[in-house]
């Protein structure tokens, strides 16, 4: 008899109580792209669609014992890193990550909360740059995030194709600069791996506060798209239509009062089997 396993994608992140972003939207891409989700869960935050609370982190130790119970049993095709709050956390992580060198990782480096609420503490940003970013596939950042990274202002088209190719040279293989804070009609994401062009992928912008989570979905749609055997290029693409299909889908939906969450479920896909080794 035939044996199958599904595209299994891992995320570690932190927990939304709300819903919308962190490890709640990011097993929903998984789901909604037909990919199996499992997860290590680094902290947990109280927070809703106004902005973040509070945050409550997990002891680095048992966060290691989450991604190791999940790696050695159900073999996942992708990693997703989502929000790492302290730099012994961003260590631990990485060490444990080093026995893994085989599978992709997609990092999206929080840094700050929609709401401006910062979710790391800033010794951690060193500890990025000095261990998780050389194990990373693609690093996923923001405008404000690369600023952050780079130390210098990233505010339009020209600058985030300057950013991405000096983040290439912290170690990742690839970078995509994300551009959903830019004030115009067309919004671009700008992707560059290493040893090739920056390429630059257009969307419509769309009218809606409805942008809660966004940053955590496509850097999660990239995975999955990644676990689902397409290349990186083909991944980055996919994802960016799938998080502009969400926004849009979602955009005339109230959720709470604030930045609601995106519909993950426009059109979802079932799981996809493949056969097992």
């Amino acid at each position: 008899m035939q044996h199958y396993r599904y595209a299994t994608v891992l995320t570690i992140a932190g927990s939304d109580s709300s819903g919308g972003a962190g490890i709640q939207a990011d097993l929903k891409t998984f789901s909604a792209l037909g990919c199996y989700g499992a997860s290590a869960i680094t902290a947990v935050t109280a927070q809703n669609t106004c902005g973040v609370l509070d945050i409550y982190p997990l002891p680095p130790d048992f966060v290691v014992k989450q991604i190791k119970a999940v790696m050695d049993d159900l073999c996942p095709l992708a990693i997703k890193i989502g929000m790492i709050h302290s730099p012994e956390l961003a260590i631990e992580i990485s060490s444990v990550l080093e026995q893994y060198p085989d599978i992709p990782m997609v990092m999206d480096p929080v840094m700050i909360a929609s709401s401006g609420h910062q979710l790391i503490r800033e010794e951690t940003v060193e500890i990025f740059k000095k261990k998780l970013f050389p194990q990373t596939t693609l690093l996923t950042p923001n405008m404000d995030e690369a600023a952050v990274l780079l130390g210098k202002p990233v505010k339009s088209v020209d600058e985030m194709v300057e950013a991405a190719a000096e983040l290439l040279t912290l170690g990742p293989q690839a970078v995509v600069v994300k551009g959903g804070h830019l004030a115009q009609p067309t919004l671009y994401n700008v992707y560059q791996q290493t040893g090739y062009a920056a390429e630059q992928f257009a969307y419509p912008a769309i009218d809606t506060v409805n942008t809660h989570g966004t940053g955590c979905t496509l850097s999660s749609a990239i995975a999955a798209f990644i676990a689902r055997g397409n290349n990186l290029r083909d991944a980055v693409a996919h994802a960016g239509k799938y998080v502009n299909s969400a926004i849009q889908y979602g955009g005339d939906v109230t959720m709470g009062h604030g930045h609601g969450a995106v519909n993950h479920f426009f059109r979802p896909e079932p799981l996809k089997k493949y056969m097992a080794k």
